[in-house]
């Protein structure tokens, strides 16, 4: 039986055809770009600058779910807030070739924000307000929510069902990933909030610093869900300094958006589901060959272990009180 990974289809000479056949005249030059979830290459052009090809992993999004994604970047451009839509050619913005579904992107340069004064929190408490100003306007038709069934429950089932988990861990681990969930569920439950249209997994690798601006890349996991899911990876350290650089993205949110302090106790039940979810989402990767090049760890005893301290950790970290503003 062929095993082979539905990338490994995709040859160099696939990624210059595909783009070619939008009218493009590459110079043969590939660069690969880092994207583990979908395969991303800078395709030099000739006598132009070179352009972005992102292949989207076959089978993850419906074609209604990866078009909503785009509309939504376009309508974060076309309000001028800082993302880097796909280009539209002739009207449509994703593409086929060989099989594979594709968009094009401008080649964008920039660098990683260090957040390391509160002025820089503040402009990304602006820019994450302008975001959820847009994203509160209309709700997603076709994208997924996150929510701890989404994120938890179906990641434990997940897990469960490849066996990737040690058998001498496998009761430590589903027994505490469980009474997580049950906490995570029960303050969830408690929390009021109308979900939102979110980035989704905004984290430092998906901010660029360009021209003292901040822009967002990769909307490639945008969902429904609660607007805290876009704040709380950006907080770090310990607790006092966490409170300060909620208070310093918050001040900057509110300029645009009014931020709804009811959700605060949602920070350590959205990292708790992330936890988890990770773990799923190496587990369903696992026949790609780059995962296990890239996360070799993932398949040792020692990763399982951890998790499980991890996650013991973080049930303790549940029932702390949640940051407050003042």
């Amino acid at each position: 039986m062929d095993t082979q990974h539905p990338f490994a289809l995709l040859t160099p000479d696939a990624v210059l055809d595909a783009v070619e056949s939008l009218g493009y005249l590459s110079d043969a030059r590939i660069l690969t770009l880092n994207s583990y979830e979908n395969r991303v290459f800078q395709v030099g052009i000739e006598s132009a600058q070179p352009l972005i090809a992102k292949f989207y992993r076959p089978g993850r999004w419906t074609d209604e779910a990866i078009l909503e994604e785009h509309r939504f970047s376009l309508e974060l451009a076309e309000r001028e807030i800082p993302v880097i839509p796909p280009m539209q050619i002739d009207g449509r913005s994703l593409f086929e070739h060989a099989g594979f579904r594709f968009s094009l992107f401008r080649r964008f340069g920039g660098r990683a924000p260090e957040f390391d004064d509160p002025d820089q929190f503040l402009m990304l408490g602006r820019l994450l307000g302008r975001l959820h100003a847009v994203g509160a306007m209309s709700p997603f038709q076709h994208r997924p929510a996150l929510t701890p069934q989404t994120f938890g429950r179906d990641s434990i089932a997940l897990l469960e069902r490849v066996d990737c988990v040690p058998d001498n861990l496998k009761p430590a681990y589903f027994s505490v990933a469980r009474d997580l969930l049950d906490r995570v569920e029960a303050i969830v439950s408690d929390v009021p909030f109308d979900p939102i249209r979110l980035h989704g997994d905004l984290h430092l690798g998906n901010l660029l610093l360009r021209d003292d601006l901040l822009y967002m890349v990769d909307l490639d996991d945008c969902r429904s869900g609660p607007a805290m899911q876009d704040l709380w990876m950006m907080l770090s350290g310990e607790r006092d300094q966490r409170q300060a650089q909620l208070s310093e993205l918050v001040d900057g949110y509110n300029e645009f958006h009014d931020f709804d302090p009811r959700q605060l106790p949602l920070i350590e039940p959205l990292r708790s589901l992330r936890l988890v979810h990770y773990s799923a989402w190496l587990a369903s990767r696992w026949d790609d060959p780059a995962f296990p090049m890239h996360f070799p760890w993932f398949a040792s005893e020692r990763y399982w272990a951890d998790q499980v301290l991890t996650l013991r950790e973080q049930r303790a970290a549940l029932d702390e009180p949640p940051l407050r503003l003042f």
